[in-house]
């Protein structure tokens, strides 16, 4: 029987959920419940006008970092960007945390086919991210665990992604792209931010070919979890507004307000 969450009751332990994954229903996405939920592989995924859903999958898409999978016409462009980022003349910035707001709600307005941080079974382009999604990830974000990576061209906002970052672990949630390429440059660049920090693994929920394009693979959730209890007291990176460079330093400054 499924269980009913109330402001007080625990989540379920994750070898509880069904076979589809489904765990629990009901409560609130408070810092507090979204905190729990995460450290124990759980995350919430519901339509608009639905009670709150807890998942917790069996198997689970991991990315390791070090198997990042990078196309030669995305490497070409990765190259270009190079000769000119953390300059003026950049055309092409990538970001943390200037811009959460904005790309949860791009995130929410428009996907990109494919996402690599999205789920192939998830409902039609943005239905997930409802406004009270938003809040709770926003409310998450100002705690300093939400995060945004935002890609840049010629000042304007063209793609990006945000997830959860707990200890030496990320936890992708979604992504958008306006420009080609867009959200692709985020994940590159994030991947690198994560790898100079030691966080080597990046959760992606659930199985798509587009995530296994990407060199991410699916693992069974007893694996999945003994990664993340390895790495959950571990000190987290150094998140803070600023510019990423492709070899992973963060060079911060004040964040700055969307076009």
């Amino acid at each position: 029987m499924l269980t009913w969450l109330y402001s007080d009751t625990p989540l379920p332990t994750p070898e509880n959920a069904r076979p589809d994954g489904l765990l629990a229903a009901g409560s609130d996405l408070g810092v507090a419940r979204l905190e729990q939920a995460y450290a124990q592989g759980t995350f919430p995924w519901f339509n608009r006008g639905d009670p709150v859903l807890w998942w917790n999958p069996d198997p689970r898409m991991v990315l390791a970092c070090d198997q990042l999978v990078i196309s030669r016409s995305l490497a070409k462009k990765l190259r270009q960007i190079a000769r000119l980022e953390g300059t003026e003349g950049a055309r092409i910035r990538i970001t943390t945390d200037t811009a959460f707001e904005a790309v949860i709600h791009a995130c929410g307005a428009v996907r990109t086919p494919g996402s690599p941080l999205a789920t192939a079974d998830r409902p039609a382009p943005g239905t997930w991210i409802s406004p009270a999604i938003e809040q709770a990830y926003t409310d998450w974000h100002e705690a300093g665990r939400a995060h945004s990576v935002e890609t840049w061209m010629d000042g304007r906002l063209a793609g990006g992604l945000y997830g959860v970052s707990l200890g030496r672990f990320f936890f992708g949630e979604s992504m958008f792209s306006l420009a080609p390429d867009a959200s692709k440059l985020a994940l590159a660049y994030l991947v690198a931010f994560l790898k100079r920090h030691g966080v080597m693994h990046i959760d992606c929920q659930q199985e798509t070919r587009h995530l296994a394009s990407l060199g991410a693979k699916p693992i069974r959730r007893h694996a999945f979890l003994a990664l993340l209890d390895e790495t959950l007291h571990r000190a987290a990176p150094p998140w803070a507004p600023g510019e990423l460079l492709q070899s992973g330093r963060l060079l911060a400054r004040a964040a700055e307000t969307t076009p």
